[in-house]
Order: C-alpha cells, then sequence, then structure tokens
C-alpha cells in the first residue's frame, strides 16, 4: 500500500512521530517486529519519564502503541528487509511484500546486528533473512533457524509446515519453539560452505544443512538504506533529524546517546514534523 510517512520501528520515537505526522493530517504506517524485542519493553521500571514515575516499560510502550493506533495509525508486523529510493518515493520491502511511503522516519533503536562469519560471503547462497519470501526454496530440506528476536520461533514454525527440517539454534531455547523442532544451544556461531551453505558452525560443531535463515529484530542500518550515513553505528542526523538521504529523517536510539525515552520522545515528534512537511513539499 501506499502512505505518507513509513515509519520503521515500534518504539517511543517512531510511534511518537507517528502521531506527529497523523496530527499533520498524513497517511502514516509504522512497522515493527515484535514489541517484546524493543528495550523499553523489558524495562521493569522507568523512574524518569515526566509524568509516568516508576512506570513499567512494557506499559509505557503498550500505552504509547495504542495511542498511535486509535489516532489512526496503520500498523505492519514484521521487518524491513531494504528500503529503496525511486522517483521521488520510497519502496519498503517487508517480508515478501512491498510498501510504499513519500517520508521515511528510522527509529530502528540501537542496531545490533554484527554479521555472523561466513554470513556476508553466503548470502543470497544458501543464508536468508526471510522465511515468507525463501522458505519454498528449502521444502523438504534440511535448515537452521538463528533465532535473534522474539518472532523467530513463529518463522521457526512457519518453515517447518512448509516441510522444511528445522533446527533452530540460540543461546537458550525459547519458550515459543515448537517441542518437535530440535534445538542447538550455542553463542558462537559460523556459517560454512564453499560456494553454497553447508553447515552452521555451532559452539565448534556443525549441523548440517543446506540454508540458514537468521532472524533479527532489524538489519544493519547500511544494509537497510544504502548510502545512508552513519559514525560509529549511529545514523547522522541534523537538528530536524534530516539524515544524508532527502526524504529520510532518524530518531530515537538509532541517532545516539542518551538512550532515554523522553530524548526519543522529543526526536520522534520533530521527525514526524520535518516528514510532514517534506511530503507536503513533494506535493505541491
Amino acid at each position: 500500500m501506499s502512505y505518507d510517512i513509513a515509519v520503521v520501528g515500534g518504539g517511543p520515537a517512531g510511534l511518537s512521530a507517528a502521531v506527529q505526522g497523523l496530527t499533520r493530517g498524513k497517511s502514516v504506517v509504522v512497522i515493527s517486529s515484535d514489541l517484546r524485542d524493543n528495550a523499553l519493553y523489558k524495562a521493569r521500571r522507568v523512574d524518569n519519564y515526566l509524568g509516568f514515575p516508576q512506570a513499567e516499560g512494557a506499559q509505557l510502550l503498550t500505552r504509547f502503541r495504542e495511542h498511535a493506533e486509535a489516532m489512526g495509525a496503520a500498523w505492519i508486523s514484521g521487518r524491513v528487509l531494504n528500503i529503496m529510493p525511486a522517483g521521488g518515493r520510497f519502496y519498503l520491502g517487508v517480508g515478501s511484500d512491498m510498501e510504499e511511503a513519500g517520508a521515511v522516519v528510522l527509529a530502528t533503536g540501537v542496531v545490533q546486528a554484527a554479521r555472523l562469519p561466513g554470513e556476508a560471503e553466503h548470502l543470497g547462497r544458501g543464508v536468508s533473512y526471510c522465511a515468507t519470501c525463501d522458505g519454498m526454496l528449502y521444502r523438504n530440506r534440511p535448515v537452521v533457524v538463528v533465532g535473534k528476536s522474539a518472532h523467530a520461533p513463529e518463522e521457526a514454525a512457519y518453515l517447518q509446515g512448509l516441510g522444511c527440517r528445522v533446527t533452530y539454534a540460540a543461546a537458550r531455547r525459547p519458550e515459543e519453539l515448537p517441542p518437535d523442532i530440535p534445538f542447538v544451544k550455542a553463542g558462537r556461531l559460523e556459517i560454512v560452505g564453499e560456494d553454497q551453505v553447508c553447515a552452521l558452525r555451532a559452539d565448534g560443531e556443525e549441523v548440517p544443512c543446506d540454508g540458514v535463515f537468521i532472524l533479527r529484530p532489524t538489519m544493519a542500518l547500511t544494509d537497510l538504506l544504502p548510502g545512508l550515513e552513519t559514525e560509529e553505528g549511529r545514523i547522522v542526523v541534523d537538528r530536524s533529524m534530516a539524515t544524508s538521504i532527502p526524504g529520510v529523517f532518524a530518531a530515537g536510539d538509532c541517532t545516539g546517546l542518551p538512550h532515554q525515552v523522553s530524548k526519543a520522545v522529543g526526536e520522534g515528534q520533530v521527525a514526524g514534523h520535518r516528514a510532514s512537511e517534506y511530503v507536503d513539499r513533494q506535493t505541491v
């Protein structure tokens, strides 16, 4: 579908940007992975967000989302795999679907997406980031799901339902993982193979497979949007939260310290405001 503004990330910064865009009469979609992946959701107590002393992080995040949805924000659960500017618009790949927007607000939080050894070399040759996109290619074949997000067990079950022979690898077995999916506990992972993936090495032990699905909450910033200026892992922005790419704005933890709810909400407000102005200028 087509929207005025696409917000990538459903945390405080993204939802603040969405609310601001909606108040200015723009159609807004928020694309977010599972809320349980958000750092705020895991905070047992937040004492420094004005007006909400001793609030639980999950409670704050839920209220932020309810606010944005009540104002009319569309919500897509999933990961943005890539963003492509073309013809004055932006096209966002979300799983096997494509969304279109006039402006983009990046609110991805702190992106912890260091590549595994062998990941880059085998991208498109057995390494995938999307079960719904590529799962059919591995029917009746062995695959390993590297679970680094809350939704990874669901995607592992989806692959199993397609007929893939699934093994799940992570630092701990998630409760949501179906009991009939084999689990490998490992902290050190490496993708093995010459021209094609042939195994995942987990703490030194090889798990033979034809494909490895690496399921993270978000993509690395430079993979998500080539040409985006970053510095020491943060997105470089100006006072209007504009990035190096016209029409793309950023807010929250992804722009750097301090990692605080109030800072994220404030930057999100500015980003949503400026994104709305950008859309207005493009339609004149």
